[in-house]
């Protein structure tokens, strides 16, 4: 009798910051993509009560449909990692951040970004999570 494995990814536990943006929030994307602005439509492994809308955080991963930006670009629903949010949230070391406005990242399925810089800052929640935003980001915070 052998025992079941979980197979892909491991996830990085991260540790529980305040819930800034729900579902039907606009973002800005702050990559290169092509979009400017999307709408967050489902927030990925949330678990939530029956009728709760799901929330997201900094490094929530999250799927969009692109509102503003290249006319091949809107309509589309891709994933969106948040980087930026504008609610506090505490940090464990007990310093508390917030952001001047709510910006995404694009992705793609494999958690690659779409894009090859970010414009601002990300926070440092979001950069350990995905190497490669950090890698292409110009300022971490």
């Amino acid at each position: 009798m052998g025992t079941r494995r979980k197979l892909g990814s491991k996830r990085v536990v991260k540790p529980r910051t305040s819930y800034g943006l729900c579902n039907g929030s606009k973002i800005l994307i702050t990559d290169n993509s092509g979009a400017k602005i999307a709408q967050i439509i489902n927030v990925d492994h949330s678990k939530t009560r029956l009728r709760r809308l799901p929330k997201a955080t900094i490094g929530s991963v999250c799927t969009v449909t692109i509102k503003k930006g290249k006319p091949e670009m809107r309509g589309n629903i891709l994933k969106a990692v948040i980087v930026r949010q504008r609610m506090i949230y505490r940090r464990l070391d007990g310093t508390r951040l917030c952001f001047e406005d709510n910006a995404g990242v694009l992705i793609s399925k494999e958690g690659d970004p779409r894009g090859t810089e970010i414009r601002g800052p990300i926070a440092r929640e979001a950069a350990e999570m995905f190497p490669r935003l950090a890698s292409i980001s110009s300022l971490i915070i």
